[in-house]
């Protein structure tokens, strides 16, 4: 999953980002700027907060994985007495760009190769090359402030790419130095030893110290193209570690996010971001039921028979404040994944609950596009928002409810 943003605002984004996707968020906001609290009409009260760090920027990067999946292991070894630690999100992206791209040349290019990623990376990549912190490795080795990958993304592909053409018919031992020496030049070399807080670590010492535990992280998803209760790899581009999230009732994912966040756990969230009810400047997302002419008086349903398709869609998403929302049930999430309404396009950590003055449940949602917006990075989804347009959850294990986890084998 990937996310591109603006210094100002949004730019592009997505798991699967690319300018076009940008292009159509922003026709999907009708006003950039940031507006006050009542003039949303929605009121939220929050319920239930966890211990979460501070919102980060991934600014004009693709590697909203990285930031949320980072953000959700920040959050765990809060949640068992550590100290707050801001981890680099940079080390995790330089590694999994290493064996991603080992991984397309293997392949001949037949795997995608892009920015996006997935929560399971962040595990893998601190499994296999330990975590540092974000004072030793920024990841701006190229004269910026924040993040701007443009330029490093279209440099490595174009060079795998010229890899893969393989002009001497078989692959020399330089192309994968050559990759590397890329990264170093954009994202620092890599990281041998370092000191913290006047110890000397190794990263792979350094995670073990800090009480990460990769496998206790799970993945799930929900959808009927596989059988209950057996992983499987949710078949998304950004998906080229192939790594497997369990499948599980609709029901039962979401409870699993309601159980772990009331035991103090938060929980990483990737989800489709191109609806129009989706709504980062005013802070909310939401899935509005679509007017129906009975619901209308004589005026309303004279007005309705007059407008154009497109203006009808406008007047389902002028939101003042709550609305009625579709109800969701498990083949609404099959049907909107195979013709692909859902898609693959943010990942976010939800760490908490609230409600609407009207008592509506929504998740507190931890975004990484800065605080410049209405709840300083934060944003509230409607339950049938997430239940529609999730495409997976990552939690830790003791997270999930006894009886989900004993159906699942953890």
């Amino acid at each position: 999953m990937k996310i591109f943003l603006t210094a100002a605002a949004l730019a592009a984004f997505a798991l699967n980002c690319n300018a076009s996707y940008m292009d159509k968020y922003q026709a999907n906001q009708a006003d950039p700027k940031i507006e006050v609290p009542d003039s949303t009409g929605f009121k939220f009260t929050d319920v239930k907060v966890n211990k979460t760090g501070s919102v980060k920027d991934q600014n004009k990067s693709g590697t909203c994985w990285a930031f949320s999946g980072t953000s959700m292991v920040e959050d765990d070894l809060m949640r068992k007495g550590m100290p707050e630690l801001d981890l680099s999100e940079m080390w995790t992206v330089r590694n999994c760009y290493i064996d991603k791209a080992k991984k397309y040349i293997s392949t001949g290019g037949k795997i995608n190769f892009a920015q996006g990623g997935s929560f399971a990376d962040v595990v893998y990549a601190m499994d296999n090359y330990g975590a540092v912190p974000e004072e030793v490795y920024a990841g701006l080795n190229y004269g910026e402030d924040k993040h701007s990958h443009y330029e490093m993304a279209e440099a490595l592909e174009a060079y795998l790419n010229a890899i893969n053409k393989n002009p001497n018919k078989k692959l020399s031992t330089a192309w994968l130095p050559g990759f590397v020496a890329i990264l170093d030049a954009y994202l620092g070399p890599a990281v041998e030893t370092f000191t913290y807080n006047g110890k000397t670590y190794t990263p792979q010492s350094f995670a073990k110290e800090m009480k990460i535990v990769p496998e206790e992280y799970i993945s799930f998803t929900s959808y009927t193209h596989h059988p209950f209760y057996k992983p499987f790899a949710l078949e998304i581009a950004d998906n080229w570690l192939w790594s497997e999230s369990m499948n599980i009732p609709m029901e039962e994912m979401k409870r699993i996010v309601d159980e772990a966040l009331d035991a103090g756990f938060t929980v990483g969230w990737a989800a489709d971001v191109s609806e129009k009810g989706f709504k980062w400047r005013k802070g909310y997302a939401v899935l509005p039921e679509k007017k129906a002419k009975e619901d209308m008086d004589n005026a309303e349903v004279a007005r309705w028979t007059q407008l154009s398709d497109s203006d009808r869609d406008a007047m389902q998403y002028d939101i003042k404040g709550p609305v009625k929302e579709r109800t969701i049930s498990q083949e609404d999430r099959q049907r909107t994944f195979e013709n692909r309404e859902t898609t693959d396009d943010h990942g976010m950590v939800i760490v908490g609950y609230a409600t609407d003055q009207e008592g509506n449940r929504y998740y507190k949602v931890k975004n990484s596009w800065d605080t410049n917006q209405l709840y300083d990075g934060y944003l509230y989804v409607s339950e049938p928002y997430f239940l529609e347009k999730t495409l997976n959850i990552m939690v830790n294990k003791n997270g999930v409810p006894k009886d989900i986890a004993k159906k699942v084998g953890i």
